[in-house]
């Protein structure tokens, strides 16, 4: 179970769609939500339950509120406007890529007090992280350029303008390189045209 101090309260925060779509693309210690219109403002330790609508609503991540709101705008954040402090919370627990129905939820909003008990038992059911292990991840673009120094400038070019939803990046474990296979957007991908049919 997921380690939490000793508290009353706890809360569902709902992700909206693209903050879900960009918490899974790239990974986050934090999660700083803006333009929330509640009145509900957890306090700092308190435990959180993120959660993305559906039919049920489902569990993606848990997570503490942090103290302080955070005074950098998230790029990822199409809320932002600076207006009120954000709501931060920091994810303990991702499960992003095997997202948990939760039958019986129904968030009141954005932020949804959520009972102590019902948190500990989301907690239970996620059970243990997986154990972590070491994956070789890489990109490779072919650049024409007059300079390895200048093929270096493009490539990071194209990085930056492309980025994780048009280039694919190709995975593996380490150790085991012939079973790499390529993401785009967080998500396999195939690359072999001749299987598209």
């Amino acid at each position: 179970m997921t380690d939490m101090t000793d508290t009353d309260r706890a809360w569902a925060v709902l992700l909206p769609a693209d903050r879900y779509e960009a918490e899974r693309l790239v990974h986050h210690d934090t999660l700083a939500l803006t333009g929330l219109e509640t009145d509900l403002r957890p306090a700092p330790g308190d435990p959180v339950a993120v959660v993305v609508d559906g039919e049920p609503p489902s569990l993606v991540a848990l997570g503490r509120v942090a103290s302080g709101g955070g005074t950098e705008q998230d790029p990822d954040d199409p809320d932002a406007d600076g207006a009120r402090t954000p709501l931060v919370v920091s994810y303990t627990r991702r499960v992003f890529d095997d997202p948990l129905p939760v039958d019986g939820l129904v968030p009141a909003g954005p932020v949804t007090p959520l009972a102590v008990d019902r948190w500990r038992g989301l907690a239970d059911r996620l059970g243990p992280p997986p154990p972590r292990r070491t994956w070789l991840v890489s990109l490779d673009l072919p650049i024409e350029a007059a300079s390895p120094a200048e093929a270096v400038r493009i490539f990071w070019s194209y990085v930056r303008e492309l980025g994780p939803r048009e280039l694919p990046a190709y995975v593996s474990p380490s150790g085991d390189e012939l079973a790499m296979q390529a993401f785009v957007l967080g998500a396999e991908a195939n690359q072999d045209p001749e299987e598209d049919d």
